[in-house]
């Protein structure tokens, strides 16, 4: 968003954009609207009406018998009201009195109604919002969350949408209800005396002008607001799961100096936005009380030197224009106030709705997976159930299928690749893995090693080079069925809430309780498991914060042994376990890997001594490949980084 130069604070983009696509959320509830804008309606004649009834009231009981003063052509009125005898007045009192009160209850019930009906509505919508920005999220790539912190996306759920809702709840009908309003009393002030209505219309011109100019200042710094509330909410986050380090390293002083400065930034966009906002309604309720003395004293003025009626009639005149000032001022007031409102939906609707653009993963491919039956001649046939033998199935463009056994055999073909466009990490990159081979990649931090890992689940696509699966450019295949054949551990384990069986079955969701407890078992964490209060039904919770980073690590294993996948993806995978457990696991983890295809990331050179072939990468480039007994040989960057003469950085 641009900002603005002179107060630092961010313009809408697109004002009534975002207005008219909020609005249209409301579309599926046009029914119920349609109640609410009669609610409205009703209610605001009714106060208008009742207003209105003050006018023959105050002068009615004011007037005797050898009064002529017509009130209205109502004969009740002329029989009760401009009698002399004090019985007939209570009666005339009775009925006006019922009838305005009648006339408040009714708009009572139907505020009641009206407001129920919304509540509804603003919720309802709000749900449809959340889910469709959530199920847009899960299709954004990778790097949408590579570069934007948890806690500003979790500020588009909570505080963005909050806005939204309150200008559904509480805008539009305000909004709806004050144009009626005026609308209303203006024509009964016009209704009752011109001159004082043109007198009313002027200054309510300089109200106008009031509210449009502090609207005005204030709009842009609810989207800076909004922004702030955002980054506020991302440190905080951040922060909050990084404790033990910010502790561990006593940067507790530099944490809560950085937040002061991030809050004291909160401060001041949310001061300026607010400063304007909260001197409009002040200035609103002076203005108006300035009105109300104008009027009456003009009012004043007019039944005095009034020669075509009697001044006694000017009374309930002046009286129930005295309360329309009150309520014609009172829905401007209202306005200037939930303009503020809009604007803060505003600024949350132009983030919502700025992540619910972004474009969502591309994904062109038409190779599917499917479980394949095999027979001894190698003819593949699909199959609608597991059979533990997976095949490609590729259509091509003159209509024939093709299917391709899923062997796991992966290809690098001249890759380069950059995160950013003037930063490559990986130049002219080709190396490949035979179906059931273990590759190794080994280099320092920032080498482009889990770039690699990344590339294979097309997690990022490639600009330049090919990366081929079991013969097939990994472009034409699904991402969905890509990476269903494939298996990761990463190092930063993610747990989710849960008992420890649904996490394991993570991997596979329709795996049994039986096929769970073998790939815990696999992986070594099946006795950890049995010491648990519950074992495989003990809940987990923020992350499994009551299991060890070594547990959650092997649980994160098991969860990849379930899916039973031809390729695996090991990114550090046992980086947090110690040597003895590292052990257990390298057993479970070598009958797992059996023919399969698996993809090997590690710090611990020990852990990659039985691979196939270990690729060291350096600054984006393999500059060493073979097995490890080759590589001793070579007595290279290897054999420097293995007896301790390099360390990995």
């Amino acid at each position: 968003m641009p900002r603005d130069k002179h107060m630092g604070a961010m313009k809408p983009k697109n004002l009534k954009g975002t207005l008219f696509r909020l609005i249209s959320y409301l579309k599926p509830y046009k029914g119920r609207m349609s109640i609410v804008i009669l609610c409205i309606v009703i209610q605001a004649i009714a106060n208008i009406g009742a207003t209105a009834l003050l006018s023959p009231l105050l002068p009615g009981l004011a007037a005797t018998p050898a009064s002529d003063v017509k009130l209205t052509g109502l004969n009740f009125i002329d029989k009760y009201a401009l009698s002399g005898v004090a019985s007939d007045k209570m009666i005339f009192l009775g009925i006006m009195v019922g009838l305005i009160a009648s006339i408040y209850l009714i708009a009572l019930a139907v505020n009641y109604v009206l407001n129920r009906i919304l509540i509804g509505i603003s919720t309802s919508t709000m749900t449809r919002l959340r889910n469709d920005l959530f199920a847009h999220m899960q299709q954004l790539p990778i790097k949408v969350f590579d570069t934007t912190t948890h806690g500003e996306l979790m500020t588009r759920y909570t505080n963005d949408i909050d806005m939204m809702n309150e200008f559904i709840a509480r805008c539009i009908p305000q909004f709806i209800s004050s144009f009626i309003t005026i609308i209303g009393v203006f024509t009964m002030m016009f209704i009752l005396s011109w001159q004082l209505a043109l007198v009313m219309f002027g200054m309510l011109v300089l109200m106008f002008f009031i509210v449009k100019f502090l609207g005005g200042r204030s709009k842009k710094n609810f989207v800076a607001q909004q922004a702030a509330v955002g980054k506020l909410n991302g440190y905080i986050e951040e922060m909050t799961e990084g404790q033990k380090v910010v502790k561990a390293f006593n940067h507790e002083e530099i944490a809560v100096a950085e937040f002061d400065k991030i809050n004291s930034q909160w401060q001041e966009v949310s001061t300026r936005a607010n400063s304007y906002a909260n001197i409009m309604g002040p200035i609103m309720g002076n203005l108006s009380h300035f009105f109300y003395a104008g009027i009456a004293i003009i009012g004043a003025i007019i039944a005095v030197n009034s020669t075509t009626k009697d001044p006694l009639q000017y009374v309930g005149i002046i009286a129930a224009f005295l309360l329309y000032v009150r309520n014609v001022t009172n829905p401007i007031m209202q306005i200037g106030q939930q303009i503020n409102l809009l604007f803060m939906a505003v600024a949350g609707g132009e983030r919502v709705f700025a992540l619910m653009d972004t474009p969502v993963e591309v994904d062109d491919g038409k190779v599917t997976l499917v479980y394949a039956d095999i027979d001894d001649g190698g003819v593949i046939t699909e199959s609608d159930t597991r059979t533990g033998r997976w095949a490609w199935k590729y259509p091509h463009s003159d209509g024939r299928i093709e299917y391709i056994e899923l062997k796991g055999d992966v290809r690098f073909e001249d890759v380069t690749f950059g995160y950013e466009e003037n930063k490559t990490v990986l130049h002219n990159v080709s190396l490949y893995a035979h179906p059931g081979q273990k590759i190794a990649f080994v280099g320092s931090t920032g080498a482009g090693k889990t770039t690699i890992t990344n590339l294979i689940n097309r997690f990022y696509d490639v600009p330049d080079g090919k990366i081929r699966y079991d013969g097939i450019n990994i472009n034409k295949i699904k991402k969905a069925d890509l990476r269903r054949s494939l298996a990761m551990v990463l190092q930063d384990t993610h747990l989710f809430t849960g008992t420890v069986m649904d996490n394991i079955r993570y991997g596979r969701l329709d795996a049994t309780d039986e096929e769970c407890i073998a790939a815990a078992k696999s992986a070594n964490a099946h006795q950890f498991i049995m010491h648990l209060p519950e074992g495989y039904n003990t809940l987990l919770t923020r992350d499994g914060e009551n299991l060890s980073q070594g547990q959650r690590q092997l649980l994160a294993i098991a969860r990849a042994a379930v899916a039973d996948p031809p390729v695996l993806i090991l990114d550090e995978a046992t980086s947090s376990i110690d040597t003895r457990t590292e052990w257990l696991i390298e057993k479970g983890m070598d009958a797992l890997m059996e023919g399969r295809t698996t993809f090997v990331i590690a710090h611990r050179l020990s852990t990659v001594r039985n691979s196939n072939a270990i690729m060291v990468l350096e600054h984006g480039e393999i500059i060493e490949r073979g097995s490890h007994d080759d590589l001793i040989a070579q007595k290279g960057k290897y054999y420097q980084l293995y007896t301790g003469m390099f360390e990995l950085s």
